[in-house]
């Protein structure tokens, strides 16, 4: 038996890769396939647009996937969300869809777009966003570079933003957030209901966690006489509670514990000047709690 997983093709596409490298599998993709390897003999994926996967899950093409939850939504599917993985394909973080505007335009808020043409990818979404602000404007489908429309091609869009740059570059205003987005491991309701299927998608849902969890945190390790223990520990940020094991030598212990890794550049010579040896940075993978 095996789970047809679905990876988004596009945007997050090295990201996911990324992500699940960090969780334990290899994922090869080529050019000429739709079908990347990995190094699970219970896996088999295939490549799919983040904006078709609900669908092909839903309608049992695909068992599970990785898509935003703005296209679980925007597809109306009926799927199992599996779990929430925070990560995008620049900052890891949310995705939020906007409704933007030409900085030059009078367009100040959603109901200054009455009778409008709004452009963007999101239709169905934005169709009942504006409905629920008692709203009409017309909204068309946008096939891509939906940015340089306004003014000549829509009055305004709704687009997908992880920082604004992109829409501050093109001189448009953000007016109101219409969605706020992740990515989602969703699953086909059959298949979560298979015992098989159902313990691989959790087994799966904890590595990818775990990877998530890790993202932007390294592991220290150093040395430490009892006698400047205290001041060592002083040093460390107060929240992190390290792990402290006995070395042979019953004057000396070894500390272990987690950091951000911003913060490690500050922290290693100030353990030294405290007293700290052998201290040793190192990368993480996982992270499960």
């Amino acid at each position: 038996m095996k789970l047809k997983l679905g990876i988004p093709k596009g945007s997050l596409e090295n990201a996911t890769i990324d992500l699940f490298r960090r969780a334990g599998f290899n994922i090869s993709t080529s050019t000429r396939s739709y079908y990347p390897a990995i190094d699970d003999p219970d896996l088999e994926c295939m490549l799919i647009r983040a904006q078709e996967m609900a669908r092909y899950v839903e309608d049992g093409v695909l068992d599970a996937g990785l898509t935003g939850r703005d296209w679980v939504e925007e597809n109306e599917a009926n799927v199992e969300t599996v779990a929430d993985l925070i990560y995008a394909k620049q900052s890891f973080g949310k995705v939020r869809w906007v409704l933007a505007a030409p900085e030059a335009s009078p367009f100040k808020t959603v109901q200054d777009l009455e009778g409008k043409i709004i452009a963007t990818e999101l239709v169905s979404t934005t169709e009942r966003y504006l409905k629920s602000k008692g709203v009409k404007a017309r909204v068309e489908f946008s096939w891509g570079a939906t940015e340089v429309k306004p003014p000549d091609l829509a009055d305004a869009i709704v687009e997908v933003t992880e920082t604004g740059s992109s829409l501050r570059a093109n001189k448009l205003r953000i007016l109101e957030t219409v969605l706020e987005s992740n990515t989602q491991l969703i699953a086909n309701v059959d298949s979560w209901q298979d015992a098989w299927k159902r313990k691989k998608l959790e087994d799966i849902k904890l590595l990818l966690e775990g990877a998530i969890a890790a993202l932007g945190k390294v592991g220290l390790m150093l040395n430490v006489k009892k006698e400047d223990l205290k001041a060592v520990l002083s040093v460390l940020p107060a929240l992190k509670n390290p792990t402290i094991s006995q070395l042979s030598d019953e004057a000396w212990v070894a500390v272990n514990t987690i950091l951000e890794e911003t913060t490690v550049r500050s922290i290693i010579p100030r353990l030294k000047e405290a007293g700290a040896q052998g201290i040793v940075e190192y990368p993480l993978n996982k992270i499960v709690m």
